[in-house]
């Protein structure tokens, strides 16, 4: 052990030591006079978990807090101001002790209830209100609590036995990494293409020659024929494709940065559809994602409603 980890190691008298199990800077926890000083180390990640783990517990421990409480709900293929717009006349039903926030993000936008009082009786009314927006908007939820929607598609596949493949150009390997970000994913999951040129379209997904000279690599003839590409060449139940322009150059007067094709190839057949986004090339990324994975989960929902009804 080298001396400045030897130093570490010294506490003062008066702290109580918060156990560190993800580096060596142990938390120190003062208290006098009925209130609370904590020192943490500096790494983010040790922080959050010693804030977690300890830190948090040992404040409600201490101290008698307002209890609050949240139910979150969470939407995607809506924009923020048509949500609140659809969604109007239930919130302004909301009694005075909900709260109601929106929560945008690349991914969708949570819509959080928060509510004060006791967990037996303010948990269930969250939950009743919750559910209330079913028959409002519920083409747009996906899920509730803190589920992503790669998560929410990871299930679906699990629950139909279904595997799935992507074929990526503008998104460059985001969608998988986002897919395999899921612990279990290899379960569903069995690879992308990251088809970043024409040749790569044309001799590994099988993406005709003649269509990329006629339509461009962003197209839809072309999205249909990278989903439909990888599908078959890894054997799966579904293919996932994107193909556009992400920016900030390489955009034209016929197809502006930002336009991008996105396609989904599974056992009903393919479906495509066109975005156009803006002129930042990390958000278009990040957008083109949410996208394409919320194209596979309307088509895993049309498949379990079919089975419902057989």
């Amino acid at each position: 052990m080298i001396e400045a980890n030897r130093l570490q190691a010294a506490l003062p008298k008066t702290c109580r030591y918060l156990p560190n199990y993800w580096g060596t800077a142990p938390g120190m926890w003062f208290e006098k006079d009925g209130k609370v000083l904590v020192s943490l180390p500096g790494v983010p990640y040790e922080m959050k978990e010693l804030m977690t783990h300890s830190v948090l517990p040992g404040l409600k421990k201490a101290f008698e807090l307002p209890s609050i409480h949240h139910y979150t709900v969470r939407t995607i293929g809506i924009g923020e101001s048509f949500l609140a717009e659809k969604i109007a006349s239930w919130e302004d039903s909301l009694p005075a002790h909900i709260r109601l926030a929106y929560l945008p993000s690349f991914s969708g936008v949570k819509l959080r209830l928060t509510g004060y009082g006791q967990a037996e009786v303010i948990d269930p009314e969250l939950e009743a209100w919750a559910e209330k927006l079913k028959p409002i908007v519920g083409e747009y939820i996906y899920g509730y609590g803190e589920v992503e929607i790669e998560e929410k598609v990871g299930e679906m596949l699990k629950e139909g036995n279904f595997t799935l493949a992507t074929a990526e150009s503008c998104t460059g390997g985001y969608v998988a990494h986002r897919i395999t970000s899921v612990p279990g994913a290899s379960e569903y999951f069995e690879g992308t293409v990251v088809s970043y040129s024409n040749k790569v379209k044309a001799e590994v997904l099988g993406v005709p020659m003649q269509d990329l000279k006629d339509f461009g690599a962003v197209s839809e003839q072309v999205a249909v024929a990278m989903a439909e590409g990888v599908r078959d060449r890894l054997k799966t139940s579904f293919g996932l494709s994107t193909t556009g322009i992400a920016g900030p150059g390489g955009g034209t007067d016929e197809k502006p940065v930002g336009t991008v094709w996105i396609a989904c190839a599974g056992p009903s057949g393919t479906v495509a559809r066109k975005l156009q986004l803006g002129n930042l090339r990390d958000v278009n990324i990040q957008l083109t994602t949410a996208h394409v994975l919320n194209l596979l989960r309307n088509e895993l929902k049309q498949l379990q409603a079919v089975k419902a009804i057989k």
